[in-house]
């Protein structure tokens, strides 16, 4: 198996308190393609800022990340957006989907324009099929258990078969019955479409799914220095280009 992903001498910084406050620090760090990881550790380790740099939302302040064989450190924003839209589907504890639109209309968004009416069709019935949520496909997000708005926004983020798939907390606000069924429903699209996984979850029991568990603290020399606080959180410019994720595709 290959590397989809390469980290080395990656840093990133926030404000805090008057002060720069260094938040991600890693040496040295891979994952092969096809890997599922469950990233673990506590709330304020740099878990979800991770994942933003990782998805090209946030820019590094120093060091090396490539994915799928791209440079991500160095890009332009406008780069990293092209980035995203090919190489990364994303998976949030919030659905993030469109209200006036039925489940079907918000995946539909991220497909490409230039794809054929019959082509979109038998693709987006085949995913619903998939998921069970084929009978639902054409109801408003309200119409649907939180269980099932997130098999649509599974859905949404595997549509393209990305190489790469980040899930923030995917079921953390789900019981935990539904919570098992949504993580072994993302584990099992992610093996079959062969994308790299990479999980944050605070749940221990779930990450049991995972072949791969990863305490942050074992890359992150950042650990045990940090004050403590609730997770890092981009700037509203980032915010912006972090919800475009969901946009259309050119």
């Amino acid at each position: 198996m290959t590397d989809m992903i390469k980290v080395k001498g990656l840093q990133k910084s926030f404000p805090h308190q008057g002060n720069t406050q260094l938040i991600i620090d890693i040496e040295e760090w891979s994952a092969q393609s096809g890997d599922a990881i469950a990233l673990l550790g506590p709330s304020g380790s740099g878990k979800s800022t991770f994942l933003h740099l990782l998805g090209g939302v946030l820019p590094m302040d120093k060091g090396v990340l490539e994915v799928g064989g791209q440079k991500v450190s160095g890009m332009k924003e406008s780069e990293r957006d092209a980035y995203r839209a090919l190489m990364v589907g994303y998976v949030f504890q919030d659905f993030y989907l469109v209200p006036s639109l039925t489940v079907r209309e918000n995946v539909e968004l991220v497909l490409p324009r230039s794809m054929g009416k019959a082509e979109r069709m038998a693709l987006l019935e085949g995913w619903f099929e998939r998921v069970g949520l084929k009978e639902r496909m054409n109801q408003l997000p309200s119409k649907l258990s939180r269980g099932q708005q997130q098999r649509a926004a599974i859905i949404r983020a595997m549509i393209n078969r990305p190489p790469l798939v980040l899930a923030d907390e995917p079921t953390g606000s789900l019981d935990w019955e539904t919570a098992a069924d949504i993580m072994g429903l993302l584990l099992e699209v992610c093996e079959e479409s062969r994308s790299t996984l990479v999980t944050v979850t605070h749940d221990r029991h779930l990450a049991e799914l995972f072949k791969t568990k990863l305490d942050f603290a074992t890359v992150n020399r950042c650990l045990g220095t940090s004050p403590s606080r609730g997770e890092e959180v981009p700037s509203e410019a980032d915010r912006r280009a972090f919800a475009e994720v969901g946009g259309e595709r050119a």
